[in-house]
């Protein structure tokens, strides 16, 4: 399959184009601070996609310090995917999984052991892919969404950097 997008890590000024695609593409929109925040804390792990000066999509991500739902035992590191989202004429070309795994190399430069994110139950394509990178469901939050809907929390665990 041939590619002519590119994946690079976000800058300041993809701020509002971000922004954008993140209002097209999800119901959950956040402040133009959250995403400069993340960015800040975490640039490994902020990436995006685009083609011919056109943003087709992003990934944001926090490394977080908690229980491992890997039985990996006690606290450890993990990547959490904040927010994914590729514009509709962009969808089924790669896109998502590019920054993904992009995003998955950057959760290992901060040392996380494994990789984690919420996905509505109803998002079949999006659970698809996730199990396609070897994302499992690990449990469900009932009403996780600000409509109700459920999520599936989905894990993967990150084999370490050489």
């Amino acid at each position: 399959m041939e590619t002519s997008y590119t994946i690079r890590k976000f800058v300041p000024n993809d701020l509002q184009a971000i922004m954008q695609v993140n209002r097209v593409c999800l119901p959950e929109n956040y402040t133009d601070f959250f995403f400069i925040d993340l960015h800040q804390r975490y640039p490994e792990t902020f990436i995006l996609a685009e083609e011919n000066s056109k943003y087709l999509g992003y990934i944001m991500c926090r490394i977080e310090i908690g229980l491992s739902n890997l039985g990996l035992g006690g606290l450890t590191r993990k990547g959490h995917i904040v927010s994914i989202a590729v514009m509709p004429q962009a969808r089924r070309k790669g896109v998502a999984q590019a920054v993904i795994n992009q995003a998955l190399e950057g959760m290992k430069y901060y040392k996380a052991k494994q990789a984690f994110l919420e996905v509505r139950v109803t998002n079949e394509p999006a659970i698809s892919l996730y199990k396609k990178l070897d994302f499992e469901i690990s449990r469900t939050i009932n009403g996780y969404y600000s409509d109700g809907e459920d999520a599936y929390v989905m894990t993967k665990k990150l084999d370490p950097k050489p």
